[in-house]
């Protein structure tokens, strides 16, 4: 029986390491169509399926685990004797440099730890993370990418709406009991609002929750991060977003105090200029950055 080509050996081979299309797109800096197509003509060849999808994961079938075996082997054996031929030689393994700009780590920490994974994951392509708080201080001139907070048309931007923010009151555990406890958005007038712009999203959510508020004094910080610390520590109710705070929010750290949430003046975005979105690497990146958040590709 012929053997299928060798690239999709290791087309298979890059998707069951990151087990993900968008990821291996990425990595081979290729479109996901042209994954997905690969690993389509791979199964039709053998006859047999590779993967199944678990959520947004995909994972390998005992078949698809006996084949990765081999492959990856395969694939260490052909990169060895590459390797040994070119000793000496200036030529090396071709790596694709992202640099990527993303706002403080408190507000995408739902994005930090599948970034760590897949660069710890993938073999060619090596992320650099810059910061920039908004999308006026991205630098441009070295970011490929960026994930910022805000509201477009940014001229000369290309953009996607990456995570739709739903503002909720989060506090320390301790502000469910005693005296002070929040029981009803009322009691809110009891306790400093925290926030990190001039107040209005702070403003635009008691209007929601059907509420003018008086009483303590409200305490800006210009990075979200130590708003959340200072809700953390008992100092004050800040907003945040359910996924944005998941980790504090499922570990105890955080709490909801009240149900009610209302929808952000600002949401979250993966944007690029239009000259970079040609680029198949940098189109798939993002495409693996949308599959990250939940959103679909494009």
């Amino acid at each position: 029986m012929a053997l299928p080509p060798l690239h999709n050996f290791k087309v298979f081979e890059s998707v069951a390491r990151l087990g993900s299309l968008v990821a291996a797109a990425v990595e081979l800096h290729v479109t996901v169509g042209a994954v997905s197509q690969q690993v389509k003509a791979l199964q039709a060849s053998l006859g047999v399926e590779l993967f199944e999808k678990r959520g947004r994961q995909l994972v390998l079938t005992a078949k698809g685990r006996q084949l990765q075996k081999h492959v990856a082997n395969a694939m260490s054996e052909i990169s060895d004797g590459v390797a040994a031929v070119q000793m000496g030689s200036v030529t090396a393994q071709e790596v694709i440099g992202i640099t990527l700009s993303i706002p403080t780590a408190e507000s995408v920490e739902w994005l930090t730890t599948p970034l760590l994974r897949f660069m710890e994951a993938s073999r060619s392509v090596r992320v650099n993370v810059i910061t920039a708080p908004g999308m006026p201080q991205v630098d441009w001139r070295r970011a490929d990418v960026a994930v910022v907070y805000g509201s477009p048309p940014w001229p000369g931007i290309w953009w996607r709406l990456l995570h739709g923010i739903h503002m909720t009151p989060v506090c320390s555990p301790q502000y469910l009991r005693g005296p002070k406890a929040i029981r009803e958005v009322s009691d809110l007038a009891r306790h400093r609002l925290l926030h990190e712009d001039n107040g209005r999203q702070w403003q635009q959510w008691l209007v929601d929750a059907g509420f003018s508020r008086l009483g303590e004094e409200d305490i800006y910080f210009e990075d979200f991060g130590m708003v959340l610390q200072a809700a953390r520590d008992g100092f004050g109710v800040a907003l945040s977003d359910e996924l944005v705070s998941a980790r504090d929010l499922d570990e105890g750290r955080l709490v909801r105090p009240l149900p009610i949430t209302v929808p952000a003046l600002h949401n979250y975005y993966v944007a690029c200029s239009e000259a970079a979105r040609e680029r198949p690497e940098i189109r798939a990146f993002i495409d693996w950055i949308l599959s990250t958040a939940g959103q679909p590709d494009q």
